[in-house]
């Protein structure tokens, strides 16, 4: 049997739910009048870090016992259940019904697990998106094995993460101490807590093995801390701590040949989880908008930009009167740091970009003519120009059934994966559309040509709906599908 290498959600049962486009906060936050969030958190513990090799047996032989009985009572398990009801599918044709009645359809409850971890005192816990998406019942598990029942008030398939909140009826939880992911450092010390395979809360330990992972196909916002400490199915929403015992990250994915640990795992950043929640409040996250896009350098695009090796993210476009136009950011221009962080592609932007607020001046060094050229730009709302348009196409050409919009800045991040910033996206599709029966579209898919001419908005879709031809980009790859001259169906790339 050939073995694959997959990237997996740590949950018991994989992932739950989150379509692609189907991004929406569940809940509207925390409301108005109520505590926010925000108010709540304790602030980020900043302290410095001592980095030193063991001087002697003593040290060698010391224990991470401290830590952990501090750190361990605000990690929680997770358990949720979600009723699925059955109908047979034989119960859909009326002839069969006449004989047999419609029948009741039995309900399945399919259970699931998970860990989360309680970031403040009166009652609110952070967990991943995907341990809880869906869920018709949430129950919270502490270490002291007190138990509540859980409501989702704010959630972000893009970030994959989601915030829960208990009713403690008055009695304050113990609350994880939250460090600076951006601080950490290959080689530092790692400890993750969580519920690996509901046997109970369990304690591993490792190092942080890299930082910056991109391109994982996790969550829309890729940076991930990566750590050897062992992490199974059931540690999702977990804590990963630093050597002081302070939250650097949520344990979010494996990468496996089997499924179990294998050393290699991923954590979503504490300075991101900081944000997600600074965001609850609103029951939104805007991420800052720069206005431009870039690819990751190959060795012979450095060379032509006077870099002797690859290095940041050459600018392939920049929207006008956007904030890098204003800072006089060019085509053809690298970007290298972004607020002191190395850009090395878009992934690495995008996490700058979502961790800063609107507003926020960030300093940015980028290679112009062989040179290095410090500017400045101030983050503003992506817009939301041209206006949505959600269009559902009817009729009976190749589109019947799938409903367009265009994009924009603000349009693209709401929906996420990776999506440009302009361009006529497809959103949804109804089952029986010729464009689901025969596969040949999916959410997602960007509409580039209708039998040949260009296509940029959903205008230019209306019009030509009698087009038997569809040229479209999915993730990058692009492909063409129609009715040939012999009146086949086929589809090319």
């Amino acid at each position: 049997m050939r073995t694959r290498t997959k990237v997996i959600s740590g949950t018991l049962l994989g992932l739950a739910a989150g379509a692609a486009l189907a991004l929406q906060a569940a809940g509207s936050g925390v409301g108005p009048g109520a505590r926010g969030v925000t108010e709540n958190l304790p602030p980020m513990d900043s302290s410095p870090i001592t980095r030193a090799v063991p001087a002697s047996q003593a040290g060698a032989t010391a224990s991470f016992a401290p830590i952990v009985k501090q750190a361990a009572p605000a990690v929680v398990n997770i358990y949720t259940a979600t009723v699925q009801r059955q109908q047979n599918a034989l119960m859909n044709d009326p002839f069969f019904r006449q004989f047999f009645g419609g029948g009741t359809p039995q309900p399945r409850v399919q259970q699931s697990l998970g860990s989360g971890v309680i970031v403040a005192d009166i009652g609110y816990i952070v967990t991943n998106n995907h341990v809880v998406a869906g869920a018709d019942q949430i129950l919270v598990a502490l270490a002291d094995r007190r138990e509540y029942p859980a409501k989702l008030v704010f959630a972000d398939a893009r970030l994959d993460l989601a915030l829960l909140k208990v009713d403690t009826a008055g009695a304050k939880l113990p609350v994880i101490r939250m460090g600076d992911s951006d601080r950490a450092e290959v080689g530092d010390i790692t400890i993750a807590i969580g519920n690996p395979f509901g046997v109970g809360q369990t304690v591993t330990t490792g190092i942080v093995s890299a930082l910056a992972r991109t391109g994982l196909g996790v969550s829309d916002w890729q940076f991930f801390i990566q750590t050897d400490a062992a992490i199974n199915p059931g540690n999702s929403g977990g804590a990963l701590l630093d050597g002081q015992g302070r939250l650097i990250g949520i344990n979010t994915a494996i990468f496996s040949r089997s499924g179990g640990s294998q050393g290699i795992g991923f954590a979503i950043p504490s300075k991101m989880l900081r944000t997600f929640l600074q965001a609850a409040d609103t029951g939104k996250l805007v991420s800052g908008w720069i206005g431009l896009e870039g690819e990751a350098l190959t060795a012979e695009s450095a060379r032509l930009a006077g870099m002797d090796r690859p290095g940041g993210l050459l600018v392939t476009g920049v929207a006008p009167g956007s904030p890098a136009a204003q800072a006089g950011i060019r085509v053809g221009d690298v970007l290298r740091t972004v607020d002191g962080k190395e850009v090395a592609d878009g992934g690495q932007l995008r996490y700058s970009l979502a961790t800063e607020g609107v507003g926020k001046r960030l300093q940015v060094v980028l290679m112009r003519d062989g040179r290095e050229q410090p500017v400045a730009v101030t983050l503003a709302a992506p817009p939301e120009v041209p206006a949505r348009q959600v269009t559902p196409i009817t009729g009976r050409g190749i589109l019947a059934g799938v409903t367009v919009a265009n994009l924009s800045p603000a349009y693209a991040q709401e929906l996420g994966a990776g999506l440009p910033e302009k361009g006529v996206v497809v959103v949804q599709i109804v089952g029986g559309a010729p464009a689901a029966r025969l596969g040949y579209l999916k959410p997602g898919d960007i509409i580039e040509t209708l039998n040949g001419e260009p296509v940029t908005t959903v205008a230019d879709v209306t019009r030509r709906l009698d087009a038997a031809r569809i040229g479209f980009n999915r993730s990058g790859q692009r492909a063409e599908c129609g009715l040939t001259g012999t009146g086949q169906f086929a589809c090319r790339s």
